[in-house]
């Protein structure tokens, strides 16, 4: 099993009672966890694969969203067609909001059909002009065919014209946490001030699989007929390996060729951005070659679930004399194959804490190192609210701490 809770073996055992130790001393290193047994320690991990001409790439695993390797990952970089990623993402929020409908009927406008038709440059869908379709279909197009023409006319529909739709696309990339990000459009054809960069992109594809797991399933169709026209889906990668299952390809002269790709193996999930290649089979190769060094040598592993006991921490004046700490979201990491055991835990929390403690409260936080360098870290906040004593109870632990600072 690839991907690993905290309840499974020796080694999470030893983290949660070193945590729980660890916790009484304020920004204290704490001992590292027993080793787990079994075989001598691995050895290194390889450097990744690195894409022999693309300008930015990476490889995130998907559960903890560590970034495995990559280079120039902050660069900003013309995203082509993966710009479709982002606008299939804000039409199945929009969709999920109630806004929109799968079986609204969407018409091809000649807007759409001149600048994203049959007759330009770009890939397209092939929808009838100044007729309508069904929403899912177009939607399906543009996933599959990568059409220039059905991102237009689902964006007119969806916010009135492509200028307004791509308002709607930047704040939905800020939501998701694209720092380095603008849109301008809905199809991804060159244009100034349309950029983002391989690190934003792999969130989105990460944001895309966890949120509208439905929409992002029609990334791995591999023909999809419109017209009386079959197109095959451009991504490589859905014929050599069964374990990839999106995401989109991209590619103008400015660009180069660009591939977003995600696989799952086991309950291991990979993203991989390989941006600027040189040729649509190179794109593939390069991705591949990135998905299958981070599956070999990277395992994840879940160390904490929300509302669940971390470790106990001394609380001043207050009915209770500890509150519980524990994290508001999954804590999770993604390690070296074989390197679980050598994770080092480190807790930062106040060296007084008075009461009220109102729960979910952030108190400090907890940070796993491994080799000196911080691999994942969260807020603790307290389980439980722990409420203000009494007159007498706070007077006598006034008198406590301050005979403790003494």
């Amino acid at each position: 099993m690839n991907f690993r809770s905290s309840s499974l073996g020796a080694g999470a055992v030893a983290l949660a009672a070193v945590l729980a130790a660890g916790l009484v001393s304020a920004q204290a290193p704490m001992p590292t966890p027993a080793p787990v047994a079994g075989p001598a320690a691995p050895v290194a991990v390889p450097q990744a694969p690195k894409p022999s001409t693309s300008s930015a790439w990476l490889v995130m695993d998907y559960a903890s969203g560590q970034v495995l390797a990559g280079e120039n990952i902050d660069e900003r970089v013309e995203p082509a067609s993966i710009t479709k990623v982002m606008t299939s993402y804000v039409i199945a929020a929009e969709i999920a909001n109630g806004r929109v409908k799968a079986d609204d009927q969407v018409l091809m406008s000649e807007r759409a059909w001149r600048e994203g038709g049959a007759r330009t440059d770009g890939s397209f869908s092939g929808f009838p002009v100044n007729q309508r379709a069904p929403l899912h279909d177009m939607e399906v197009g543009m996933a599959v065919q990568s059409g220039n023409d059905a991102a237009i006319a689902l964006a007119e529909h969806v916010a009135g014209s492509q200028e307004a739709f791509a308002e709607l696309m930047n704040s939905y990339a800020a939501r998701i946490g694209m720092k380095n990000s603008h849109f301008v459009n809905a199809h991804g054809l060159s244009a100034p001030e349309h950029y983002s960069t391989a690190h934003d992109l792999a969130l989105l594809g990460r944001a895309f699989i966890r949120d509208y797991p439905q929409a992002y399933g029609y990334n791995k169709i591999k023909e999809f007929t419109v017209n009386g026209i079959t197109q095959p889906n451009r991504n490589l990668l859905l014929w050599r390996d069964a374990s990839v299952d999106g995401i989109k390809t991209g590619h103008h002269s400015k660009a180069g060729y660009c591939l977003m790709s995600s696989a799952q193996r086991g309950e291991q999930r990979l993203v991989a951005v390989v941006m600027g290649g040189a040729s649509e089979r190179q794109r593939a190769d390069d991705s591949m070659a990135l998905l299958n060094w981070g599956f070999r040598f990277y395992e994840t592993h879940r160390l904490y679930e929300p509302g669940k006991l971390v470790a106990p921490l001394k609380v001043w004046k207050g009915k209770a004399d500890q509150v519980q700490l524990g994290v508001a979201e999954p804590l999770l990491v993604s390690v070296p194959r074989g390197r679980y055991a050598d994770l080092k835990p480190t807790m930062e929390v106040p060296r007084s804490l008075v009461a009220p403690v109102a729960a979910g409260q952030q108190v400090g936080m907890v940070k796993i190192s491994l080799d000196g360098e911080v691999v994942a870290h969260a807020p603790l906040v307290a389980v439980a609210a722990v409420e203000e004593a009494g007159f007498f109870k706070r007077l006598w632990d006034a008198f406590w701490m301050w005979w403790e600072s003494e």
